[in-house]
């Protein structure tokens, strides 16, 4: 029912204008149900008046109805509605009226109603807001600040105080909701850091200033007063046995133990005073302090210690285990927790006294010390520095081989010696010298005497440098101090001394020769090569590359020092003797026409460098230079090739030309044979006919004396001898017969054997010849390829690509502006005689743009 009430309400809402006349809702007859009411104007008296129902309200002529029928407002047990310019009531609850009957309301005044029979609204009543609201119910440890707006009931404006919970609470136009606390739980080891808002006694019944802070410990729920602010929950600090905390007072106060502490006084709380340490608003937590631990083995230096309850700045206190501590603000540890120093027998430490003290060395004697003093303490044994001294190193012997060794200098003399050998420990005066070497150095050191430098490894600068000086070879050491050379012949191995340093030698190398190409600490003795290209000019201006190659050798002795020294007078032997012996070679060839020098070059070249003998007219054997020793012994033409194009044609020529006469001489001996071949056979056929008719007229002569015996028969007998004879001249007619055909087939044998000789070996020769000619042909023509492909590289080269490249762009280029210049957009041509794809054309021409 009240919420049907409640939500008529709401959908009501009242409806008038500024003038504050209303719209006449209605006829003239209302007819109310109960718990609904209207206002009614009266114009005659203009005071309005509500009707409540259940009512049937007729409307005179004067009266003006001001809204439609609302619902009472219905309160729900424990809520309550604000309402804004209520009406006055007597004590009984009856409305106060003016004498025009109007019902007089508090206007800016608000009055807050509880449960309560339904209500209507009069006449200039608002409901706030149109809302019922519910009473705050408040649980355990909950509070609500509440704040005086007016003075009421023994407070006056401006009061703060706490309604507690639980309750429920009813509010009151007197008064306002500042906010809503609830309780802080603290736990174990947790505190409450608090601040006084302003003067007042705390809920724990201490006074406190405005401003002050404390500490409020305990478990539990804690409701802080009006008066008081939570500044932060503090947490306790958790102390163990290897763990402790440093504490700064901020002011002057008594901490929890009932010491005095004073404003920025510093101390430890540790495990022995407390489990849990909460920090008040007195003190600064500065950080945790772990346990410090040394070991047996081990020491530490305590910088600034305290003792007896006083800090002695400036001091150092030295605590050697088996021991535990805090450092106490304040102190630290110089360089941590350090191992005791454990020297072996071949181990030493070097000592600096800081301040004068006594000290015991070690064959018991007491021993002044003073400070700046350096001394050495040997193994085997423990030592722990005391706080008068400073170890400055540790150090161990040197154990160095026969071909290793180090470099020592005297920190009281400056003097650099180097030790080899043996092992060595370095007194308290001396120390290990650096001695620099170049990075050129290094990298032929770790190079081989002919391989590329590469990348320099690390080395330790304080061991003695050495060189492997390779077989066959000489290197040279300069001594600054003594100011004279040492030449050492290989195999052996150099080691320099502190003032020793190697002599670079900066050798010419490439082809042609460029100076500085080659570095090396050692030279070879030889014999050895080297190469060279030489252009030279000939008397008819003919420009020629030679490539040359030199043999040489040093004409020195193993072991001979002089004639070792004589070797390094020429910092760069190479360089100066293919200068010199490029200088005498280009004089020589520019005496000389070029086919003179074509045909006699290396003639030339070798007189040209070694010389003529006057004695015997011929080149000499070897070429000397007496400054260091230098010999070449031969020179060899690698290669000989014109630097001018003319001239390399003109060369190209001659080779053809005596290819060619090659060519045709061989063509004419092949062909000279093959005739003489032939005159061979065809006399030996003619003899072999000859032969036959001498056999053929011997046969002959036989026959004839046969014919003549025959007819001699004849003569003596008539029949028998015509008879005999008869057969005997048949027989021997026969036989001749026989041995005529037997001749005339041996002799057509023989014809035809020469015959097929004859034809086998014209067969060969012009086989031969064919051969022959086919082998010159190729080479011709593989010389005219090569001959071809050079002109055509050299015209490439000489014409180059932007002009090839602008030669072919020129005639497509011409075209399109030729077309450009007739303005056409494009052509067809034809011959006449080919048909023409119109229909295509046209397209191509009239669309062509358009696509």
């Amino acid at each position: 029912f009240f919420s049907s009430l409640l939500m008529a309400t709401k959908r009501l809402p009242r409806r008038s204008d500024e003038s504050g006349s209303s719209e006449d809702f209605g006829g003239d007859v209302v007819r109310l149900k109960p718990y609904q009411y209207i206002h009614v104007h009266d114009n005659n008296s203009n005071c309005s008046h509500v009707i409540l129902g259940p009512a049937t309200f007729t409307r005179q002529e004067h009266e003006h109805i001001l809204n439609q029928p609302q619902q009472c407002i219905a309160i729900p047990p424990r809520h309550y509605c604000v309402v804004e310019n209520p009406v006055i009531r007597t004590s009984t609850g009856e409305l106060v009226k003016d004498k025009h009957g109007q019902a007089k309301v508090r206007l800016g005044d608000k009055e807050i109603r509880l449960h309560q029979e339904p209500f209507p609204l009069y006449p200039q009543e608002v409901l706030v807001n149109h809302e019922i609201l519910p009473l705050r119910v408040l649980a355990p440890n909950t509070a609500l600040r509440l704040k005086a707006l007016r003075d009421f009931e023994g407070r006056s404006a401006g009061d703060e105080w706490l309604f507690e919970g639980p309750a429920t609470y009813v509010p009151k136009i007197e008064e306002a909701i500042v906010e809503e606390r609830a309780a802080t739980i603290l736990k174990p080891n947790t505190g409450l850091l608090l601040r006084a808002r302003s003067t007042c006694t705390d809920r724990m019944g201490t006074k406190r200033q405005a401003g002050e802070e404390w500490l409020h410990i305990g478990t539990g729920a804690y409701l802080h007063g009006v008066e008081e602010e939570i500044v932060q929950t503090v947490q306790a600090k958790i102390l163990t046995e290897s763990r402790a905390i440093s504490v700064e007072a901020v002011r002057n106060f008594v901490d929890v133990f009932g010491s005095e502490r004073h404003a920025g006084e510093q101390w430890l709380v540790t495990s022995s005073m407390t489990e849990a340490y909460l920090l008040g608003p007195n003190e600064k937590f500065l950080g945790n302090v772990d346990l410090t631990v040394v070991g047996p083995s081990q020491f530490c230096m305590v910088v600034d210690p305290w003792r007896n309850g006083k800090q002695l700045l400036g001091q150092r206190e030295v605590r050697r285990g088996r021991t535990q501590f805090f450092l106490n603000p304040g102190e630290s540890l110089e360089d941590g927790i350090v191992d005791v120093y454990v020297l072996g027998a071949e181990e030493a430490l070097l000592l600096t006294a800081n301040e004068g003290f006594k000290d015991v060395d070690a064959d018991g004697k007491e021993v002044q010390r003073q400070p700046g003093d350096r001394w050495m303490i040997y193994g085997a044994r423990e030592f722990v520095p005391s706080v008068h001294l400073t170890v400055v190193e540790k150090r161990r012997s040197i154990a160095l081989d026969q071909n290793e060794g180090i470099y020592v200098r005297d920190t009281k003399t400056g003097t650099v010696r180097s030790v080899i050998g043996e092992t060595y420990m370095l007194a308290p005066n001396e120390e290990l010298w650096k001695k620099p070497v170049s990075q050129a150095v290094l990298e032929k050191l770790q190079a081989g005497p002919r391989e590329r430098s590469s990348a320099v490894v690390a080395r330790d600068p304080t061991r003695v440098v050495s060189y492997n000086v390779p077989h066959n070879c000489v290197c040279q050491v300069y001594d600054y101090k003594s100011r004279k050379p040492r030449i050492i012949f290989g195999p052996d191995m150099v080691k320099l001394g502190p003032e020793e340093e190697f002599t670079m030698l900066k050798l010419s190398g490439d082809r042609p020769k460029r100076a500085g190409v080659i570095s090396t600490l050692c030279l070879s003795l030889g014999p050895d090569f080297m190469t060279d290209i030489v252009q030279v000019e000939t008397s008819d201006h003919a420009r020629l590359s030679l490539q040359l190659s030199y043999n040489w050798f040093f004409d020195c002795k193993h072991g001979d020092v002089a004639a070792g020294t004589k070797v390094f007078n020429v910092s760069d032997f190479v360089g100066d003797a293919c200068s010199a012996m490029a200088s005498r070679i280009r004089g020589a060839v520019a005496g000389e026409p070029f086919d003179t020098f074509h045909k006699n070059s290396s003639a030339i070249i070798q007189a040209a460098v070694f010389g003529v003998n006057k004695e015997t007219g011929k080149p000499r054997d070897k070429l000397e230079f007496k400054n260091n020793l230098f010999v070449v012994t031969s020179v060899d033409i690698q290669s000989v090739e014109p630097v001018d194009s003319k001239t390399r044609e003109a060369l190209m020529k001659s080779v053809q030309l005596a290819i060619e006469i090659t060519t045709k001489s061989q063509e004419a001996a092949a062909r000279h044979d093959a005739e003489r071949r032939e005159q061979i056979a065809k006399g030996q056929l003619e003899r072999q006919i000859i032969d036959d008719k001498a056999k053929s007229e011997k046969e002959k002569m036989v026959l004839l004396g046969l014919q003549a015996e025959s007819a001699a028969i004849e003569s003596t007998g008539a029949s028998k001898a015509e008879a005999k004879a008869v057969a005997a001249a048949a027989e021997i007619e026969g036989q001749s017969q026989v041995n005529i055909a037997k001749l005339r087939a041996e002799a057509q044998r023989v014809a035809v054997e020469a015959e097929l000789r004859a034809e086998d070996i014209k067969k060969q020769a012009e086989l031969g010849f064919q051969e022959e000619m086919n082998k010159l042909e190729l080479e011709k023509a593989g010389q005219l390829a090569e001959i071809e492909t050079n002109k055509f590289k050299s015209s490439v080269e000489s014409i180059g690509r932007s002009t090839i490249a602008a030669m072919a762009r020129a005639g497509p280029e011409m075209q399109a502006k030729l077309l450009k210049g007739l303005g056409l957009q494009g052509y067809l041509m034809t011959d006449g005689t080919s048909p023409i794809n119109l229909m295509n054309a046209a397209s191509q021409l009239t669309g062509g743009a358009a696509l």
